[in-house]
């Protein structure tokens, strides 16, 4: 099993950046692919990325190309979500979640997650 917590959230203006981090402790976290979710207030939980297990391959939401960065360092067992060039929609609570299988992670279909972090972007 895999226990995840998420930090790194907080209030900025449109346009600014914030990096969250997802601190995993449990046993075999480097085999584990790694995924950030969001929900916005009286919306659906959404995928924002995912990142294997290596690091070698990355998949993003379209609503998030190009402006977010999913990393992670095995040796610190942690997973980071760069946000660049924030808008107010992106405000939500934001969610680690972690899988053996890299498609679980991008469907959400997991048991593991985190219990999550709220960034909010002001316009």
């Amino acid at each position: 099993q895999v226990q995840l917590v998420e930090s790194g959230g907080g209030l900025v203006q449109a346009g600014g950046s914030l990096r969250l981090s997802c601190a995993a402790s449990g046993r075999s976290y480097s085999r584990y692919a790694m995924g950030w979710f969001r929900q916005a207030p009286g919306k659906e939980r959404e995928f924002v990325a995912a990142i294997t297990w290596s690091g070698g391959s990355t998949y993003y939401a379209d609503s998030v190309k190009g402006r977010f960065t999913i990393s992670r360092d095995n040796a610190k067992n942690t997973v980071y979500l760069q946000m660049n060039s924030l808008k107010p929609e992106d405000t939500a609570v934001y969610y680690c979640a972690a899988d053996r299988i890299f498609h679980t992670v991008v469907t959400g279909n997991t048991d593991y997650w985190g219990q999550g972090t709220q960034v909010t972007v002001s316009s």
